[in-house]
């Protein structure tokens, strides 16, 4: 899959050190992996879920949601929000 844009992980680690490991891994498996389904995605992350037209993964041991859309047919990731679970909770993203 094409991730864009790896700059938001790292953005979002650069304030949260010790999301880097979770979302450098993240990353690869997404960058190694074309995927064709969520049920594929799900299959690699069992903790995946969509939410309207987003896909939102938990990251960290469910410390911080990344959330992305993901268009399958393309083979592209678009990297929308990484966020802390608070943050995420307030809803604010799905504005």
């Amino acid at each position: 899959m094409h991730v864009i844009s790896r700059k938001a992980l790292r953005q979002f680690w650069e304030h949260h050190p010790d999301s880097e490991t979770a979302l450098v891994r993240w990353f690869k498996i997404m960058q190694q992996t074309e995927f064709r389904s969520f049920n594929e995605l799900r299959g690699v992350f069992s903790s995946a879920d969509k939410v309207d037209d987003w896909i939102v993964f938990n990251i960290g041991g469910n410390k911080y949601r990344l959330i992305t859309s993901i268009h399958f047919n393309r083979g592209k990731v678009y990297i929308r929000h990484v966020l802390t679970h608070a943050e995420y909770d307030k809803g604010d993203w799905k504005r």
